[in-house]
């Protein structure tokens, strides 16, 4: 399934107003939605004209964890492998909790997808047997600077996906 540029557009509309940049908080919902090569793009538009600013390695990171698994969907594992890796190396750089982000879980998810494809010398693709992380509310730290166990951050089912309620989120 894909996307087309005047849905992407409508949907990163959806999200203006809020207290964070629409295409980042778009970034999430394609993600959700498993339209990851629409999730790399809609927030290389944020990256590429602050890709020198502090949050540049951050937007860069999430980037290459949406390639990713757009690798993943193509079969391409050893491509993956390295994106995740460039995705960690970029996110590492950034406190636990950043743009509202659980950044330490998202970590803790990137090194899951690694070794699922290293222990199997990339011989089989994850994807093809376990559903992509989802970003669920407990990723987002609250107003109090709480954030949702570990146990509770990620979700593995598709039965997990967030809300498409835009104002739902941050």
């Amino acid at each position: 399934m894909t996307i087309t540029n005047s849905a992407l557009a409508a949907l990163i509309e959806e999200f203006r107003g809020r207290s964070l940049d629409a295409h980042y908080l778009a970034y999430f919902e394609c993600f959700n939605r498993r339209l990851f090569f629409e999730a790399h793009e809609v927030l290389e538009e944020l990256w590429l004209p602050r890709r020198t600013d502090p949050n540049g390695a951050f937007y860069k990171g999430l980037i290459q964890l949406a390639g990713a698994f757009v690798h993943l969907q193509k079969n391409r594992l050893r491509p993956a492998a390295a994106l995740f890796k460039l995705a960690a190396l970029n996110l590492n750089q950034y406190p636990a909790i950043h743009e509202k982000l659980d950044v330490a879980e998202v970590l803790k998810i990137i090194e899951e997808w690694l070794q699922r494809l290293e222990s199997t010398r990339f011989e089989s693709n994850p994807l093809a047997h376990s559903n992509p992380p989802i970003f669920s509310e407990c990723h987002w730290a609250r107003s109090d600077g709480r954030i949702c166990s570990a146990s509770q951050a990620w979700k593995l089912s598709s039965a997990s996906i967030v809300s498409a309620d835009p104002s739902a989120r941050p």
